[in-house]
Order: C-alpha cells, then structure tokens, then sequence
C-alpha cells in the first residue's frame, strides 16, 4: 500500500479500524489508492453514521420516550 495511504489511515483512526475489520479494503487501496471516498463511505454505511442511520435512531428514541410516557400515564390513571 502507497505510503500518503497509509499515512491517512494512521490520522483517521476510526478508518484504520474498519479496514481491521474489513480486510478486503487492503487489496482494494493497493490496486486503487485514490478510492479512499468510497472507503469512507463503506465505513460510514458500516458503522451507521450515515443520515438515514440517524434519523433512524432518533425516530427509535423518541417512539420509546413516547411508549415510557404513555405507560407512565396509564399507571397514573389506575391510581
């Protein structure tokens, strides 16, 4: 692998992680070293950090928030 990649990796700890997990990125970078915006995005999509990912999570946290609320409600009212 080109020595710029592996000096980008080394400062983006977080990717440097994922092509851990992923090793078929190693192959990939050494054949094609300019294909490092499609490894930041299979790492976003890898680890959920992506905008749908987001709101996804939001939604879940809000509709449990609501479920808490609502049987908060209900023991209230049974009393």
């Amino acid at each position: 692998m080109r020595k710029d990649v592996l000096e980008y990796l080394n400062r983006q700890k977080e990717l440097k992680k994922f092509i851990r997990e992923q090793p078929l990125w190693y192959r990939k970078l050494s054949r094609n070293p300019y294909d490092l915006q499609t490894l930041e995005i299979a790492s976003l999509h890898y680890y959920k950090k992506t905008i749908p990912h987001q709101v996804e999570k939001f939604t879940n946290n809000v509709q449990m928030a609501s479920m808490m609320f609502y049987m908060l409600q209900s023991m209230k009212d049974q009393s």
